[in-house]
């Protein structure tokens, strides 16, 4: 079916049909449209993750690839290591910078008050920017420091609140937070999260934190939507993507943005970024979805924020199971 004469539903229910948890209204007709945060800020459904891209000619080619492709929703954070690459072929595009959502996050070891306002500074420095779209907190919990990661998350947050107080950042959230961990930051903020980014996919569906986000008005972001390349090998998935003439990844980023997910898929191969972005010409049923969604996991994870005697294993496993 041509994109002209398919009809795409708007997302406006739930992420398992919970009709009384309404999202915004989006078409998915296009890679920027865009979902409405609690605030009124508007972010592209989907976006470049840049997760393990790599800080030289490589990743240059992806990111400029991208923005070559129409993404406007970039994806960075300071422990990758490359948001001056980001910075300098945003700069180098042309693309004018009202036109970008970019995205980056707090690095652990500089989580509390002054030590996050200072990471910020330089974050915009290295992306070459004066102001964020949305800036997250990576994780709630640091190693070495599991013992005090709320007073540690409570200062981090103070901070992200004077920044978007101060028109520094247009929205502000968190990432790897479960409900135990969203529950501890409300206890002092003032400001809820915007957005919350979790590992997300068919295999890993995390749907307690996705229901107490839906509930809260908290926008989710699905990283890891491919399931870290596992997930291809799956002869159901794959026989599903063969009925519509797809591949298993654009599947997958479909399963995320009909239940009202924003996503980041990523890549450093230029057919594969684009491909990624080819999935508003199809639309998965009912049934279709429901099949992908029999296949929820609890532990289909790739680093769980609470387990973190797992992650310098779990680190090698990941990037030897990315593709990227």
């Amino acid at each position: 079916m041509s994109a002209e004469s398919r009809t795409v539903c708007p997302v406006d229910v739930g992420p398992w049909g919970d009709a009384e948890l309404a999202q915004p209204r989006v078409r998915l007709a296009g890679k920027c449209d865009r979902y409405v945060l609690s605030n009124g800020v508007e972010l592209p459904c989907l976006g470049f993750g840049t997760y393990m891209i790599p800080n030289d000619e490589t990743g240059e080619r992806a990111v400029r690839t991208a923005l070559d492709a129409g993404f406007r929703h970039i994806d960075t954070a300071a422990q990758y290591g490359n948001e001056n690459l980001v910075g300098r072929v945003i700069a180098e595009s042309g693309v004018p910078r009202g036109e970008l959502f970019v995205t980056s996050k707090l690095r652990n070891v500089d989580q509390g008050h002054d030590e996050a306002l200072a990471a910020f500074e330089r974050t915009c420095a290295d992306l070459g920017t004066d102001y964020l779209d949305l800036y997250l907190i990576h994780w709630p919990k640091v190693g070495g420091h599991e013992d005090e990661w709320r007073e540690r998350v409570w200062d981090s947050w103070r901070a992200f609140e004077e920044l978007y107080a101060a028109g520094r950042v247009r929205a502000i959230g968190v990432s790897n937070f479960l409900v135990h961990h969203l529950e501890v930051l409300l206890e002092r903020a003032s400001v809820v999260p915007h957005v919350n980014q979790i590992e997300l996919n068919p295999t890993y569906q995390q749907r307690e934190t996705v229901a107490w986000c839906r509930a809260h008005g908290v926008q989710l972001e699905a990283w890891a939507p491919l399931g870290r390349g596992r997930i291809v090998r799956d002869e159901r998935i794959r026989a599903l993507a063969a009925a519509h003439g797809k591949d298993v990844a654009q599947v997958c980023v479909r399963w995320a943005l009909q239940h009202g997910f924003v996503t980041m898929p990523k890549s450093t191969h230029e057919e594969r970024i684009r491909s990624n972005a080819e999935v508003f010409d199809f639309e998965l049923s009912d049934e279709e979805m429901g099949l992908l969604n029999a296949m929820n996991t609890t532990d289909n994870y790739t680093f769980h924020p609470d387990r973190l005697e797992e992650w310098a294993v779990r680190v090698a496993q990941a990037h030897a199971e990315s593709g990227v």
